[in-house]
């Protein structure tokens, strides 16, 4: 035990001294019917508490023997104590045996255990003792002897119903917290909704009405002109056209396809099996790492030897990146090449006409198409995109001037909603310890204070926790006399 210091009245013992700690009835499949409440530790979200899944034998049959609970006990998942899984049971029920359940009633009220068990007096003895190296747990010699700090009977409810006030507040506050990430993604994609479709920059186009529509024909005469002075001829693209929709954009924009306007190309992978290829200073790019992000380094590098030997491109600075294979959602993510880089055959380059568009746009415009470009590439067999459907994709072409003030602005919103994204991670770690900060002072009595001041006939004498640890024991003596019995017996013996 702690030198802690103790209210007056209080006493500290163990919780193999106050409950069964252990000790559960059985219950098999043939004991239980297609309602029976059947918990997992899964079923468990770990800190908060909360039942996150509810399944009945009849959803979650079992052949392995479970512990039986009733309506009120305290269930303590023993399995990796760390994770802080421990709940009031609302129902009877049956569990996995690394749950146990615990009622201390009548000496104790349920929830002050509860609440014990979820305090950082508790946490820290569990976490030193408990075993196993990958999947650590509790033993039950080791939860026997486990601190528990005993208040007087009336003072426990007065605990467990000050604790309930308080912790439902921090609750509710954290449960606003934890709203807000899901509010500033909505308004993240509702920017640049609103980037792409002209309403963005609506004001700053009634203040420059000189601005004129950008030429396709000035574009292709640019990209004839770089190609020409690397040795290259210049192709036209034939694409199909865009279906309806899109909405109506600006007069000043013009509606096109990808295919158009940037240079688009599909990397490749050189030999895997010659090592002359890689590990050189060329960075190379893999699906993976197209995440809606700036890409300033890469996993893998190749050699100048091994970039002549795949039809793969070195990119400049500025080319944006769009993932046309990937596992999960990797497919149809965007990124921004902060260096020069070449790729692999599972990602297009889209190179960017310098003096016509910004990268920044075409970047945000595929973010902000993100869903229906992965739609695109979808079908029954393989989930992919190709060279020509990124072309097809359309594209709307604003004023060069109106792109980088469209750049500037969602830059400016998303720097507020990074801000206060931050502000609201800083206030969830700062809640977080607010729970164990106010069961700290539950369990030293600076919450009932008052209530002791005032009620001191309930916190002495027969009424102390003292006095109730001392009936506990002796209940219990007369509940195990067998065992008390056979210890005589033996000690006789040896005798």
């Amino acid at each position: 035990m702690s030198e802690r210091v103790l209210p007056k009245g209080w006493v500290e013992t163990t919780l193999g001294q106050i409950v069964e700690y252990g000790k559960a009835e059985k219950a098999t499949r043939e004991q239980v019917d297609n309602d029976t409440w059947v918990l997992e530790l899964e079923d468990i979200e770990k800190s908060s508490s909360k039942i996150i899944r509810r399944l009945s034998f009849s959803q979650r049959q079992f052949k392995s023997t479970k512990n039986r609970f009733r309506k009120g006990d305290v269930l303590y998942g023993k399995l990796r104590p760390y994770l802080d899984k421990v709940v009031m049971a609302e129902r009877d029920g049956v569990c996995t045996t690394e749950i146990v359940p615990l009622d201390a009633r009548p000496h104790l009220d349920n929830r002050y255990l509860f609440y014990w068990l979820k305090s950082s007096n508790f946490l820290s003895y569990v976490n030193e003792v408990g075993y196993g190296v990958n999947m650590p747990r509790l033993g039950t010699k080791d939860g026997k002897t486990a601190p528990l700090v005993l208040a007087p009977r009336e003072e426990q409810k007065a605990i467990a119903d000050k604790l309930d006030e308080l912790l439902a507040q921090v609750n509710n506050l954290k449960a606003r917290l934890d709203g807000i990430p899901v509010i500033l993604k909505r308004f993240r994609q509702s920017v640049l909704v609103a980037a792409v479709s002209g309403r963005l920059t609506s004001d700053w186009r009634s203040a420059m009405p000189h601005v004129k529509r950008q030429s396709l024909d000035e574009i292709y005469s640019y990209w004839e002109e770089k190609l020409c002075s690397e040795g290259r001829r210049f192709k036209r693209p034939k694409l199909s056209p865009p279906g309806e929709g899109g909405g109506t954009l600006p007069d000043c924009w013009v509606k096109t396809q990808l295919g158009y306007v940037f240079s688009v190309y599909v990397g490749a992978t050189p030999s895997r099996s010659e090592p002359g290829f890689w590990n050189g200073n060329i960075p190379w790019v893999s699906s993976a790492e197209v995440a809606f992000c700036r890409i300033c380094d890469t996993k893998e590098n190749i050699t100048q030897e091994g970039l002549r030997s795949a039809s793969t491109e070195l990119h400049p600075k500025g080319t944006v990146m769009l993932a046309m294979i990937g596992q999960g959602k990797t497919r149809g993510q965007p990124a921004i090449l902060n260096i020069e880089a070449c790729h692999n055959q599972n990602t297009a380059a889209l190179e960017v006409p310098e003096g016509f568009c910004v990268s920044e746009f075409l970047y945000y415009y595929l973010c902000e198409k993100y869903e229906e470009t992965r739609m695109v590439g979808g079908g029954n067999n393989q989930m992919a995109l190709n060279k020509k459907k990124v072309q097809e994709l359309p594209f709307p072409l604003p004023p060069l001037e109106e792109q980088a003030e469209i750049v500037r602005r969602v830059d400016q919103l998303f720097a507020f909603a990074d801000q206060v994204e931050q502000q609201v991670k800083n206030a969830q770690a700062r809640v977080d310890k607010l729970t164990q900060s106010i069961l700290a002072k539950a369990f030293r009595g600076e919450l009932t204070a008052e209530w002791r001041a005032e009620n001191p006939e309930l916190i002495s004498g027969e009424n102390s926790a003292e006095a109730l640890l001392e009936r506990i024991k002796v209940e219990k003596a007369k509940q195990n006399p067998a065992s008390k019995s056979r210890k005589k017996k033996t000690a006789e013996t040896a005798g």
